[in-house]
């Protein structure tokens, strides 16, 4: 270990003693010793250091006074001056300026060396260096042998608050993946390391003030680092398999029993009630589908399927519009800008069928988050895989889009907007900036293109659902 004033003056061959009052920094450590007859040492010396002298140039008081305060504001914790040579003792002058500045002061005898001093000092650092060192690649062993016997983040990480004497948390994004505090890290009372990973996930390691730091927060960083890739992956295979399951689910592909058999095997208990989550990003999918979630979804089962995050929450309804909102919040400050649609809360394989597609027809609407349309027709249909909606939508429509195509025209968006108004040619005029007559001769176009009148409430219902299959179908798994 290293060695203060206090313990210097304990060691008998030395024959050190104590001169003056101060002892401001009696029990510090000493960094160094530095032996110098300069009047100024200041400009030499970085703080912690023993300053060993003569006063060979320290003939005067003020050359005396002058001499302590270079060495205070240098930071060094004494003066060690040698008496027999120059002066029969330490000078009072000295003495009062140090006393004055708190800075203590040892008496050295002629027969002691100043090198012995210095060779007891360095042979202490040295001693503690080594220790330090076996401690730290003890904490390095400990650590590692947490992740490699299968005790995963949390064993690590408690293993080094153990270490640090201190309480450790880690965040990630919204998420707060461990903490041994009640209390929620934050950078008054916490210091905080970032966990570099290269993806979207990484996170923040929290350790708590005060604690001392030989080196080991440094490799729990890699460890974790190494870890949260691992995890990443873990989660992409995990999603990959039930994306599978439910991609049957939702095609109908699978008897009731088969269903709820592979359900059971992913996590999904189907004769619970269950909520889908719907989790929608054009821009940022490939993050999506790997990202983590908040950690009130963490015993949830999460699935990729297509491009979306499907989150499938065991959820009677009542709490599935709060969750929903905290999935928003945890995507968007990992850096993600999805659309939520919440389906409906069923049992049974055909419940989970429908809560996909109403949270699918939910997330058309394009806000951060957004509630079911309890049993939508467009849900209903989009669940029964018997009603060929897609081609019934492709044909209505595609004569439209044809004719757009290969004349420039609207009327795709003119009859988009003439739905969305409730069939009002003045409501669609003022939206699209037209003449009501040209509003009326586009619907005149649509009619004769099409064979379906706009106006006529029967008509009107099947352009309205093949718009509505033909903005999901761009999503259909």
């Amino acid at each position: 270990m290293t060695i203060s004033l206090a313990m210097l003056l304990g060691v008998q061959s030395l024959h050190l003693s104590k001169a003056g009052l101060a002892e401001t920094t009696w029990h510090h450590d000493i960094n160094w010793v530095a032996v110098t007859e300069l009047e100024d040492p200041q400009r030499f010396l970085n703080g912690g250091e023993l300053v060993l002298t003569t006063g060979m140039r320290l003939r005067s008081a003020p050359e005396q006074r002058r001499f302590v305060r270079q060495v205070q504001r240098a930071g060094a914790v004494g003066i060690g001056f040698g008496t027999g040579l120059t002066h029969d003792d330490v000078p009072p002058a000295l003495l009062a300026e140090a006393n004055r500045w708190g800075l203590p002061v040892v008496r050295v005898p002629y027969e002691t060396p100043f090198i012995a001093i210095g060779k007891l000092v360095a042979d202490a650092q040295s001693a503690d260096h080594v220790a330090k060192l076996e401690r730290l690649i003890a904490g390095h062993q400990v650590l590692a042998r947490a992740l490699l016997t299968g005790g995963g983040l949390t064993q690590l990480l408690k293993h080094l608050g153990g270490m640090l004497r201190t309480d450790i948390a880690l965040t990630q994004f919204t998420a707060l993946l461990y903490n041994s505090s009640p209390e929620h890290p934050s950078a008054r009372t916490w210091a905080s390391y970032p966990i570099p990973t290269g993806r979207r996930d990484a996170c923040t390691l929290w350790v708590r003030l005060p604690f001392e730091d030989s080196g080991i927060i440094s490799y729990a960083q890699n460890l974790i680092s190494v870890e949260l890739n691992n995890m990443v992956k873990q989660r992409q295979s995990q999603r990959a398999l039930c994306g599978q399951v439910l991609e049957d689910v939702i095609h109908g592909a699978l008897e009731t029993s088969e269903a709820q058999r592979r359900l059971a095997g992913v996590g999904v208990n189907s004769t619970r009630r269950n909520v889908v989550l719907l989790a929608v990003s054009a821009a940022h999918h490939k993050a999506l589908v790997s990202t983590s979630v908040p950690q009130s979804l963490e015993n949830a089962v999460a699935a990729v399927v297509g491009q979306d995050l499907v989150v499938v929450v065991h959820d009677d309804g009542s709490g599935a519009t709060e969750l929903a909102r905290q999935l928003s919040s945890h995507l968007a400050e990992a850096g993600i800008h999805a659309t939520i649609g919440i389906g409906g809360a069923y049992t049974k394989p055909n419940g989970l069928r429908w809560s996909y597609f109403e949270a699918r027809d939910a997330a058309s609407h394009g806000l951060p988050v957004n509630e079911p349309e309890r049993l939508s027709l467009t849900s209903l249909l989009l669940a029964s895989e018997d009603v060929p909606l897609a081609d019934m939508a492709n044909e209505s429509l595609s004569p439209l889009r044809t004719f757009d195509a290969t004349h420039g025209s609207e009327l795709m968006a003119t009859l988009e907007s003439y739905l969305n108004h409730n069939g009002s040619v003045a409501a669609v005029a003022e939206a699209l900036t037209l003449h009501r007559n040209t509003v009326r001769y586009r619907l005149a176009q649509i009619t004769e293109l099409t064979g379906y009148d706009p106006s006529l409430t029967a008509d009107r219902v099947q352009l309205w659902l093949a718009l509505a299959v033909t903005r999901l179908g761009a999503r259909q798994v």
